[in-house]
C-alpha cells in the first residue's frame, strides 16, 4: 500500500478508546508522549510485530505524520488494520491532548 493511500484521521476525530502505536525515536518519545500509547520505533518494527497490541485498529503516530503513513502503509499491507495520526504528535499537542514523561519533565514535542 502506497502511504499516500493510507487511512488517515486527525487528531480531533479519534474513537474515545483506541490503541496507538508512537514509531518515533527513542529521544523523540523521552520528551513527551501519549499516555498509554504503545512504542516501538520505526527501525525496530519488523523485529518487535509481537510487541503490536491485539486492536483490531491500529492508530500510529509520529512527530508529523510522515513516519507513521509509512509504517500504517506496511503494517496494512502486513495484514492489519492501520490507520495514520494526521498531523501526528504535533497535532496532538495543538490540540491541546495530554501528554507525559518518565522523567516528570514538562512534557514536548521534539
Amino acid at each position: 500500500m502506497n502511504p499516500a493511500e493510507v487511512p488517515t484521521v486527525d487528531v480531533p476525530e479519534l474513537p474515545a478508546e483506541f490503541a496507538l502505536l508512537d514509531v518515533r525515536e527513542n529521544y523523540e518519545w523521552a520528551a513527551g508522549h501519549a499516555p498509554g500509547a504503545v512504542h516501538i520505533p520505526m527501525s525496530e518494527l519488523p523485529g518487535r510485530v509481537a510487541e503490536l497490541p491485539a486492536a483490531d485498529q491500529l492508530y500510529v503516530i509520529c512527530r508529523s505524520g510522515v513516519r507513521s503513513a509509512n509504517v500504517a502503509a506496511w503494517l496494512n499491507g502486513q495484514g492489519r488494520e492501520a490507520v495514520n495520526v494526521a498531523g501526528g504528535m504535533q497535532s496532538w499537542q495543538a490540540h491541546g491532548r495530554p501528554m507525559v514523561t518518565e522523567q516528570g519533565a514538562e512534557p514536548q514535542v521534539v
